[in-house]
């Protein structure tokens, strides 16, 4: 307990940094992730080719050279940014991809007849799929999503062996000051159960109000 009492402020500095890390990855990755959706079943060749190499080069490629590929490899073509943005923009566009599979699925789940019925009215793709499609697609895929960003809180900790605070890199410090590892890594875990139980409770209440009756 003494290892938690005496570094509050350095373990919520790490949970802060985790935090962050989640919410902007996340909103990121969800953003990309429609897109990407709607680019694979788009009527347009090039667009589907795009969102399909999109998806199988990130879901193929391991985190972690990822990591090293945004935060290593940008700097040397002259994008300089904080390393928290570019740990973001890792995370983001790795999770994307499969945020881009989950939706992918719930659009197929919607009937055929309903995209024909809309084209009919002379709606647009991008109408039928914004205002008919992905409204229907959203009740199906709430609980992989939600799965998936709790996968992306826990993989945002690649980032502390990257410079970047966040919860699990409180240890490296923790141990050089004589803390138990075992206790420190306790109260590591346990943080880290705040944010992923945080993110099954938020998308429990979605999946009660707007998720398909079971």
């Amino acid at each position: 307990m003494n290892v938690l009492l005496d570094n509050f402020s350095r373990y919520g500095e790490g949970l802060l940094g985790t935090v962050e890390l989640t919410v902007f990855a996340s909103l990121l990755a969800l953003a990309v992730g429609v897109v990407m959706a709607a680019f694979r079943v788009a009527p347009v060749g090039s667009l589907r080719v795009f969102g399909t190499v999109w998806v199988m080069v990130l879901r193929n490629t391991p985190l972690t050279l990822l990591f090293f590929a945004v935060l290593l490899g940008l700097p040397r073509f002259g994008v300089v940014l904080p390393f928290k943005v570019f740990a973001v923009l890792a995370l983001g566009c790795y999770t994307s991809a499969f945020i881009c599979e989950a939706v992918r699925s719930g659009i197929n789940t919607v009937p055929v007849g309903q995209g024909e019925a809309a084209r009919s009215l002379g709606m647009t793709f991008s109408q039928t799929l914004g205002g008919v499609v992905l409204p229907q697609a959203f009740r199906t895929v709430i609980p992989p999503v939600g799965s998936t960003l709790i996968a992306l809180a826990k993989n945002s900790a690649i980032a502390g062996s990257f410079s970047v605070v966040e919860l699990l890199g409180t240890y490296k410090t923790l141990n050089e000051l004589g803390y138990s590892i075992v206790w420190t890594f306790v109260w590591i875990a346990v943080g880290y159960l705040i944010v992923t139980l945080t993110i099954s409770a938020l998308f429990n209440v979605l999946e009660k109000r707007w998720g398909v009756p079971r």
